[in-house]
């Protein structure tokens, strides 16, 4: 079981350069938890992408198809009082944006506060240092 960032899911809906290291790492291990907002956030960057005419309508309404799939499969962590506190607590340490902080946040609540060995999978480079410094295992390698 991995814990996904939204930038990590998208990959999974359209074909982008990380397409195949992502498919790659969910072949080995299906069993995908999120933050409550992810499938919010997936649809967010695929709606801004098929307005700057990146992504064609087609491949959008094909992009939430495969979302609406793994939606409908992963596990998610809910929104909590504990979840926002974490956050606040990130965000004085690590540059994070606060989706960022709420998304790293949900992670080590799904850890029960103990990240080591555990992976999480991601492709912003400030989420992935603030979850090595906080203890994950950051997928993929560098």
């Amino acid at each position: 079981m991995k814990f996904w960032d939204s930038s990590a899911i998208i990959p999974l809906c359209l074909k982008e350069k990380a397409s195949e290291a992502m498919k790659g790492l969910m072949k080995d291990d299906e069993d995908i938890v999120v933050w409550w907002t992810t499938r919010i956030e997936c649809l967010s960057a695929l709606s801004r992408r098929q307005r700057e005419g990146v992504l064609p309508l087609g491949d959008e309404a094909k992009a939430r198809t495969v979302l609406s799939a793994l939606a409908a499969t992963w596990s998610e962590v809910q929104p909590t009082e504990t979840v926002r506190l974490r956050a606040e607590r990130l965000l004085s340490i690590h540059p994070l944006r606060a989706a960022d902080a709420l998304q790293l946040s949900s992670a080590l609540i799904w850890a029960q506060e103990t990240p080591r060995g555990l992976d999480f999978v991601c492709l912003d480079q400030n989420l992935r240092v603030g979850a090595l410094k906080e203890g994950f295992s950051v997928l993929p390698p560098d």
